[in-house]
């Protein structure tokens, strides 16, 4: 039996997905925009990084070219230098939204069939009975925000007035999402993570994917930053996952990063969940490398969504981009005969887009591992045709969705 490793770039979508005008969304390329911003000298940041979007060990793998399928372009400096080293394609989701959960239990094997619940842009947001239902089972004095909002912006807003009064800042966005936002030390973190395990049943009827702890720490004098402790409470996939095969036969599992929430925990096996992307590449890499045969390491990389996507940070992004790539090397060494790599993506978060929502994007899907062929895989017409490519390299009984390359 193989090993398999298959690595999430949160957000770092490649072009439109051709029913990206129904989000308002055409025309979005997180990727693409992002090495033209940087060509035309956008993303600049002294001390940071400057000039070209520099991805050498990607446009190997062949991420130019995926690009290429998706939009009919190869981005700025992403063209493969020599020949192509893996598998490479573009991938459309076929659940709707554009959405964390949907895209990673797509990845996984199981598309969601049914429309999330979404809140409407509006003041307030939340049905009154939901939050009346919140602030009488959590033992609340009230609550702040109830809008649509940008996570940073409305803890500088309310923060003060929430320290002051007790009250949690709840807010939503575009997404399927219910959030709640307090002060590890004046409110509490244990106390916000118990507020959100009852605003997860709360919101179960609305049919909400996630409802996400967000604390932070400050004051209104020296500001206010969120902490490495946000926890996401996330509805468990409606049928059986890659993961759920993996653990009926008896398989090692480790799951990095916030995959364990995405999951709802359940068949996540073995969760280890450090802060920013290179601790848990770090800890995916030392994970993969003591993994058993058959086993599988499953990988989320928030960063280039959470710190720069929603900010429209276009430099933090190629920053974050760069990063990566540099460490591509240190993949390739811990594969061994017979091992798989994936990297792709769940969804777009364009830097250079309207708003500070996710946005409805094609992924790359790049796969490699020692003595295996490259070869193009044109547009795949679900994301999950990984797992079922996951699945067959593993020698596990075929999911119920998505068609393996092999």
């Amino acid at each position: 039996m193989a090993r398999a490793l298959l690595i999430v770039l949160d957000s770092v979508g490649i072009g439109g997905a051709p029913d990206a005008g129904r989000y308002g969304d055409a025309g979005s390329d997180t990727v693409g925009h992002i090495a033209e911003a940087c060509a035309a000298g956008r993303g600049d940041r002294p001390g940071l990084r400057a000039g070209p979007l520099r991805l050498p060990n990607l446009a190997a793998l062949g991420l130019g070219l995926a690009c290429e399928g998706a939009t009919g372009r190869v981005p700025p400096g992403l063209a493969p230098e020599g020949p192509v080293r893996a598998l490479w394609g573009h991938a459309v989701e076929t659940a709707a939204g554009k959405d964390t959960p949907s895209g990673h239990w797509e990845i996984a094997g199981v598309p969601v069939r049914e429309a999330w619940g979404h809140f409407p842009d509006t003041q307030p947001a939340f049905p009154a009975e939901l939050t009346a239902a919140l602030i009488a089972r959590a033992g609340l004095p009230g609550i702040l925000g109830d809008c649509h909002a940008s996570g940073t912006a409305i803890i500088e807003a309310l923060g003060a007035e929430h320290v002051r009064t007790g009250k949690p800042i709840c807010y939503t966005s575009a997404d399927s999402v219910f959030q709640i936002a307090a002060h590890e030390e004046a409110f509490g973190l244990e106390r916000l993570y118990e507020t959100c395990r009852i605003a997860r049943e709360v919101c179960d009827p609305y049919r909400v994917g996630r409802v996400i702890a967000r604390p932070f720490l400050g004051s209104a004098a020296e500001g206010f930053r969120r902490t490495s402790h946000r926890k996401d409470f996330s509805v468990a996939p409606p049928a059986g996952t890659l993961l759920d095969r993996l653990e009926a036969a008896g398989r090692a599992v480790v799951s990095v990063g916030k995959i364990g929430d995405i999951f709802a925990h359940r068949a996540t096996g073995r969760e280890i969940k450090p802060a920013g992307n290179a601790a848990c590449l770090d800890a995916a890499l030392d994970a993969f490398a003591g993994l058993p045969e058959g086993g599988f390491v499953f990988l989320n990389l928030v960063d280039f969504d959470t710190e720069h996507g929603h900010r429209r940070d276009v430099p933090g992004y190629a920053a974050e981009l760069e990063a990566f790539d540099r460490r591509l090397p240190e993949i390739h060494a811990v594969l061994k005969p017979g091992d798989l790599c994936v990297i792709t993506a769940d969804h777009g978060n364009d830097p250079t887009w309207t708003g500070t929502e996710h946005t409805r994007e094609q992924v790359p899907v790049l796969a490699f591992g020692p003595g295996l062929a490259p070869r193009a895989l044109g547009r795949r017409e679900s994301f999950a045709d990984m797992g079922a490519s996951v699945a067959a390299h593993l020698s596990l009984p075929p999911l119920g969705a998505g068609q393996a390359w092999w």
